[in-house]
């Protein structure tokens, strides 16, 4: 909050930047580009469709995490509603390790064509395994496409250079999405594929695409698909949290953290069977056991976060936290909490058998992929996006890449120069009512790319304090500006404030609904002395 921001002084001021975020905010299902535009598209369908004919054996391999969980679950439904045979394997974290892999290999070695959803980019030996066993390879993803691509018969991916397709960003999961969509069409069935939205747009949301354009077009209606949706998975998750309208963050921290548990403690498939389970009762006991294991990864989570807390220079211009014996699972979600309480990119990693393997989050504008992309001599196994990347390395290479990424980190980010760009501006309570909250509505859904708009509100007085949750972790807030009065609530606050003192806040607005009656109410994320 060091910085200043604008200041909004009338909701047409709000509006005005909420509008500058887009180009095209109405972008319609209608308006979705063609399926050829990809790349190896056209060819991809073909080969599938004659396996199909000629009864192969086709085996799909997806990935452990809410895209590729959510990529199997769209093409097993489809090819399930088609009447066609399909195994599937989402590799294990602990025992197979990342997708496509030699490892996996002898797990896939009786198929006729093997088909990747959100992995296969860099799979360049396990495809080279493939070829010389005469097993076609189709990969589909969406991933930074290595120098030298694995051989492949076909390789759907946007990120490639000679591909047409017009948005760059996009998950794995509208890739196999837009895959079921060509066969479709092509094979002359009716399969609504509309309805499949309600497993891709969690995968956009989870994957943390940019929800502009076509994403936005596919969560917005993938949404009040869940909402209406009698799919089981849905219906049961539903039933748990009496959730009836569904926002972008519904998913990002309610449905997507339970499916990714699964491959974080134990094993994904648990999780796709859960997103394909037939029935209501079905659905309810793999949604039991996806809440057990959600519970454990935030048992192991705070412990390590409390850790590399622990272990992090806060000066640093990117956070390096190791640990010795940490829970690969949850070194991604630590390290961005990590990245948000610094405001700076983090990577924790953790010592295995073969050196260190780890997870890293980036924070404002800093490209986290080019960035580590720089010390690439040091690594072992590297891959991912701007956002999040996971990387290996032997133990001896530590100490020279942790001082030269923190070189390189000083000079192409410097947290000094950051602004967050999730600031709309600087405003007063006067203008916090129901009026505001309603036009914030009509930009949803917000994610990244279109974050939900964070506010600052200066020099509020705190008139009440309360320490909420069985360890009192949480802390409501009674805050005065002027003659406005409001609540608000702060999950996990650092540092306890006193009764009387006057702070500087950022929050986000929300509506607080009990016993029938709504009121608004501040989501803090920060309180800083005025």
């Amino acid at each position: 909050m060091r910085h200043t921001y604008p200041r909004l002084a009338s909701l047409e001021a709000v509006e005005a930047l909420l509008k500058e975020r887009f180009d095209d905010t109405f972008l319609n299902l209608g308006d979705l580009p063609d399926p050829s535009q990809f790349k190896d598209m056209d060819r991809a369908v073909d080969r599938i469709i004659r396996a199909i004919q000629e009864k192969e054996r086709i085996v799909l391999v997806g990935d452990y995490d809410v895209d590729g969980v959510s990529a199997t679950a769209i093409m097993s439904r489809f090819f399930e509603q088609i009447g066609v045979m399909l195994e599937w394997i989402i590799p294990n974290r602990f025992r197979d390790g990342y997708g496509l892999s030699t490892t996996l290999f002898p797990k896939i070695s009786h198929a006729d064509l093997v088909i990747t959803v959100d992995n296969g980019i860099a799979a360049v030996e396990a495809a080279e395994l493939c070829r010389e066993a005469g097993i076609d390879l189709i990969i589909t993803d969406h991933h930074i496409v290595p120098e030298t691509p694995p051989t492949a018969y076909a390789i759907v991916n946007q990120k490639q250079p000679e591909c047409t397709f017009p948005y760059s960003e996009i998950c794995g999961a509208q890739i196999a999405w837009y895959l079921c969509a060509a066969l479709n069409r092509r094979l002359g069935r009716k399969v609504k594929m509309k309805e499949l939205l309600e497993l891709a747009a969690p995968a956009i949301i989870a994957d943390i695409m940019p929800l502009q354009h076509i994403n936005r077009a596919m969560v917005r209606q993938g949404l009040q698909i869940l909402e209406q949706s009698q799919s089981p998975f849905i219906v049961a998750w539903r039933e748990r949290t009496g959730k009836t309208t569904l926002r972008a963050e519904d998913i990002a921290f309610g449905l997507a953290p339970l499916i990714n548990s699964a491959g974080r403690m134990e094993d994904a498939s648990v999780a796709c069977d859960y997103l394909c389970a037939g029935t209501l009762p079905e659905a309810r006991r793999l949604l039991a056991r996806l809440e057990g294991f959600n519970e454990r990864r935030k048992g192991m989570e705070e412990m390590i976060f409390q850790e590399a807390l622990g272990g992090s220079d806060p000066e640093a211009p990117i956070l390096l936290a190791v640990g010795e014996a940490w829970h690969e699972g949850v070194l991604g979600i630590v390290a961005a909490r990590l990245a948000r309480r610094f405001e700076r990119p983090a990577i924790v990693l953790t010592r295995t058998a073969e050196g260190y393997k780890g997870s890293g989050r980036s924070f404002g504008t800093c490209h986290l992929f080019d960035l580590v992309q720089t010390q690439r001599e040091f690594l072992e196994k590297f891959g991912g996006h701007a956002a999040a990347i996971g990387l290996s390395l032997r133990a001896e290479a530590l100490e020279s890449f942790a001082s030269a990424l923190t070189a390189e980190a000083t000079r192409h980010c410097v947290s000094e120069d950051f602004r967050d760009p999730e600031i709309l501006g600087e405003i007063d309570f006067d203008l916090l009512n129901w009026e505001l909250y309603r036009l914030l509505e009509r930009y949803e859904p917000y994610g990244e790319g279109n974050p939900r708009p964070k506010f600052i509100t200066r020099n509020v007085q705190i008139e009440g304090l309360r320490q909420l949750g069985s360890d009192g972790q949480h802390l409501k807030m009674l805050l005065r500006d002027g003659a406005s009065l409001l609540e608000g609530i702060q999950f996990r606050f650092p540092e306890l404030p006193s009764v009387g003192e006057n702070v500087d806040l950022l929050y986000t607005l929300n509506e607080n609904r009990f016993n029938g009656r709504s009121s608004l109410q501040l989501l803090i994320e920060k309180v800083q002395k005025s």
